[in-house]
């Protein structure tokens, strides 16, 4: 099956990167095919429950709520959904939406939210999902139109709706941001944890697309929400969404890198295979061109995939510009990939059933979500404009 190569031996990872990654990929090999594929909401639960049964989603949650480190380890996260993509895109989307969809919680909510959300989160027993996109506020955060107003001393009001939220319709809770008006723009935005079965909360619109998962449109009509159920201060949302962010998107990157290495894989072995010209697919140097084109946009991707994560669990505070760039090029470059595979596979590579189709349905929606490639690339240009003369002096 794939293999991660000699990603493993590089200087980013420690031993306990390796043994996370070897198990995973051993049990990702012997337990996904089993596991339904027709249903997309039954099978995303139960690859959720098989991942919390097997221990896994321990990385998705902080220490001292049963997870694998005392804090959300990026390496882990990322070797975790490289993995499980380049096996099963569900089973990657399955287990980013738990760390996703409660990352906020283990970032800034309370403790007692943390105790009440966390456990079922880590054993598979309670789906996360992540709300701030809307119609008119995507990669304009500052955009959004859904609404939080006191009601009463003890309770606030939501109203408004969300939509693209993965896990819509099959979560057990929802991470939902909206306008409490502290300031204007991003400034005035909280966040709160909301329950599924909450008064007033409505998935109106399950939305079908080419790499099916579960996705839908939620309308929030006067749903109280207790006070307690904040995640962090008030005005503070646009604050936690970032950060949950920047340990989140470089991992959309190393789901893309999984996406790209099964796409080379089954490259390398269709042009040893298929015999043509009275020799293989593989002899042809413009074979040869193509599958070393995509050796190096693997690499190149993995490299700053790993060093964003690296980086981030050393302990930066933030790491904006390195996961922008490894989320665009990873994304980017998984495209190119996955799109050569199915050249090299021609009429195969069109078929369903084929998996350098289902790659190619797969790959694209990752160079839209969590900032599209082209919002990465005005986040790494502001970030770099802000470093003047003036700023590096005295740096080499």
């Amino acid at each position: 099956m794939v293999s991660l190569g000699d990603t493993l031996d590089w200087p980013f990872f420690e031993p306990h990167h390796r043994d996370f990654a070897g198990k995973l990929a051993a049990w990702a090999d012997a337990t996904l095919p089993g596991l339904p594929h027709d249903d997309v909401d039954a099978a995303c639960r139960a690859r959720v429950k098989a991942l919390g049964e097997a221990g896994f989603l321990r990385a998705t949650v902080p220490g001292a709520h049963g997870g694998l480190h005392a804090a959300l380890d990026v390496r882990a996260l990322c070797l975790a959904r490289e993995i499980l993509a380049a096996r099963d895109g569900l089973a990657d989307f399955a287990f980013a939406m738990q760390g996703l969809g409660t990352g906020s919680i283990s970032i800034a909510g309370s403790e007692a939210m943390k105790q009440r959300i966390l456990p079922g989160v880590r054993d598979g027993k309670r789906i996360a999902a992540f709300a701030l996109s809307e119609k008119e506020a995507g990669s304009d955060v500052a955009a959004m139109a859904t609404t939080a107003v006191p009601d009463g001393n003890t309770h606030i009001r939501l109203d408004g709706e969300k939509t693209w939220i993965s896990n819509g319709g099959i979560a057990d809770h929802y991470v939902v941001f909206a306008r409490s008006g502290e300031a204007p723009g991003a400034r005035g935005l909280s966040a709160y944890l909301v329950e599924a079965d909450t008064p007033g909360l409505s998935v109106t619109d399950r939305i079908d697309v080419i790499a099916p998962h579960p996705l839908a449109t939620l309308r929030f009509d006067a749903c109280r929400i207790p006070v307690e159920n904040r995640i962090g201060e008030p005005g503070d949302g646009f604050k936690v969404a970032m950060a949950t962010l920047d340990i989140f998107r470089s991992t959309v990157g190393a789901a893309a890198l999984g996406f790209a290495r099964r796409a080379l894989h089954e490259t390398v072995s269709h042009a040893n295979g298929r015999k043509l010209f009275g020799g293989t697919l593989g002899d042809l140097q413009l074979s040869q061109a193509a599958i070393a084109d995509s050796a190096a946009e693997v690499d190149a991707a993995a490299l700053l995939v790993y060093r964003a994560a690296w980086t981030k669990d050393r302990g930066a505070p933030r790491v904006t510009r390195e996961a922008a760039l490894a989320k665009l090029v990873a994304t980017e470059n998984a495209q190119r990939v996955i799109d050569r595979a199915v050249q090299i596979h021609g009429g195969l590579g069109v078929t369903r059933g084929v998996k350098v189709e289902e790659l190619y349905r797969e790959i694209r929606a990752l160079r839209i979500y969590e900032g599209a490639s082209e919002v990465q690339k005005i986040v790494i240009a502001r970030d770099l404009l802000k470093n003047t003369d003036g700023q590096n002096k005295g740096k080499i």
